[in-house]
């Protein structure tokens, strides 16, 4: 709730008694205790996890209304049980829940309707809840408190860290869902106490504060669908033709420069890797780095075969062809994650000439490198950097997120859990079709989204497709997790 709302409902002339604003807002505040409390005097003191705001706003209180108060005996929680709280609601005892079962209609933004604003924001909340799989992140949260308090928990240092952060992101998440819950509340209990007194221009305030939460939480929603462990991180985008020679390398080409443009198109940085030329046209294969917010958490919905049909520009006879390349996307772990372990012993490497242009381009030095990891066979090379030890580098680069993603598809498998990141990919399951002739349009087959352009989305118009799947993969079980 803004300041400025907040100082108008102190001024309001049926306010002057503090005790009555405060039994308003704090009623709605979770658990049958708080609904019986009593103010504390002014030499008690209430610490923020008894405030009943958001925290980090200012509401226009006087510092002297929640820095000096106590807790009163019996109210303390632990931080999983305040991070946790779900039953906030109004004064009146509406819900997140009960707003929704009552169907208020949802007006377009532009329309000043309290209950539409309201509907669409609790239904936000509700989604949001269930993309986080709130009811999971409860006791996950319960545990790792657990262990976050286990004296010898700092014995060893990796495994500390990895919980003090998973421990953090948790109720990061959680409270400031909490937050927009109570924000919700408490925008509706000025908006019927201003109907109450017939103050039309705090009515009014209030209205607006609910239609910038309404806009603001929209964008939560997108952020909801971003929330798998290594989501944040940048990826490498490797592409393969498939079977069909020339024309499968064509279009390997082709789905190169789309993920390309989509990546840019997005501010992030793209950087190619490695690349193996096709003998007439297109790439055998290549690999690019894209460095940018969150690039993993939506590339790794492109993972799987991608099917084009049309007519091959290398067929005289001007036939139809069906052409396959596949896409893998594999998550760059920044130095907080565990990285599998590498001996320089397990390593092979190779030092050969970079293809590339002819003529004065030509280069005369051995300066590409392909690294093999002998225990597991995997290979990473690179021939695009300047020197042979920035090739290394960029190869031993590709070969640690290669090998970290082998260990993390072995710990899904152990965990008997479905990472979509990880999927095989094989050319008789394409996730997408993209067809030239005899008509135009790209379908996905997981999701059915289509759109009838396929020259904007080869021009990097990917995010209808990914945000698509990516609410579907989480969307699919309506009450599974909340």
């Amino acid at each position: 709730m803004s300041s400025s709302i907040l100082k108008r409902s102190w001024n309001h002339k049926s306010l002057q008694n503090p005790t009555r604003l405060f039994h308003r807002l704090l009623s709605s505040f979770p658990g049958s205790r708080f609904h019986n409390s009593t103010i504390p005097n002014h030499n008690q003191s209430v610490s923020d996890a008894f405030y009943p705001f958001p925290a980090k706003k200012n509401y226009g209180f006087s510092s002297n209304f929640h820095e000096n108060w106590k807790i009163p005996s019996g109210l303390r929680f632990s931080s999983s049980q305040a991070a946790a709280a779900e039953a906030a609601s109004t004064s009146d005892g509406l819900t997140v829940e009960r707003i929704i079962a009552n169907n208020w209609v949802i007006y377009d933004e532009s329309e000043s309707d309290w209950k539409s604003h309201a509907s669409s924001i609790a239904r936000s909340i509700h989604l949001i809840k269930k993309r986080l799989r709130w009811k999971k992140l409860i006791p996950k949260l319960e545990l790792l408190s657990e262990q976050l308090d286990k004296p010898d928990l700092w014995d060893d240092p990796a495994r500390a860290g990895k919980i003090s952060r998973e421990h953090g992101s948790i109720m990061g998440k959680m409270k400031e869902v909490n937050a927009f819950e109570q924000e919700l509340f408490e925008h509706i209990d000025m908006i019927k106490l201003a109907r109450e007194e017939s103050d039309a221009e705090l009515e009014s305030e209030s209205l607006k504060a609910l239609l910038e939460l309404r806009s603001h939480i929209k964008e939560k929603e997108i952020e909801a669908l971003l929330a798998g462990e290594h989501d944040s991180c940048s990826c490498f985008i490797e592409v393969q033709s498939g079977a069909g020679g020339t024309e499968s390398m064509d279009w390997a080409s082709m789905v190169m420069q789309m993920y390309k443009k989509w990546a840019e198109g997005r501010g992030s940085r793209v950087t190619i890797v490695d690349e193996m030329p096709g003998e007439i046209a297109g790439i055998k294969r290549a690999t690019i780095k894209v460095d940018g917010e969150y690039a993993f958490g939506y590339a790794k919905a492109e993972v799987g075969a991608h099917r084009l049909v049309r007519i091959s520009p290398f067929d005289s006879n001007k036939r139809r062809h069906t052409s396959f390349a596949s896409v893998a996307v594999i998550p760059i772990l920044g130095d907080a994650f565990s990285h599998v372990q590498i001996n320089e012993s397990d390593l092979k490497i190779e030092r050969y000439r970079s293809g590339g242009a002819g003529g004065q381009s030509v280069n005369t030095t051995d300066s590409a490198v392909r690294i093999t990891h002998i225990p597991t066979g995997v290979t990473a090379s690179c021939q695009n950097e300047r020197s042979q030890q920035q090739n290394k580098s960029s190869a031993m680069s590709v070969l640690q997120s290669r090998l970290d993603q082998l260990e993390m598809q072995r710990q899904a498998q152990i965990n008997s859990e479905h990472t979509q990141s990880l999927t095989d990919i094989n050319f008789g399951s394409q996730i997408r079709s993209y067809v030239l002739h005899p008509y135009r349009m790209v379908k996905d087959h997981r999701t059915d989204y289509e759109v009838s352009d396929p020259d904007y989305v080869l021009e990097g118009g990917l995010d209808g497709f990914i945000l698509s799947f990516l609410s579907a993969s989480l969307d699919k079980n309506e009450d599974e997790d909340i």
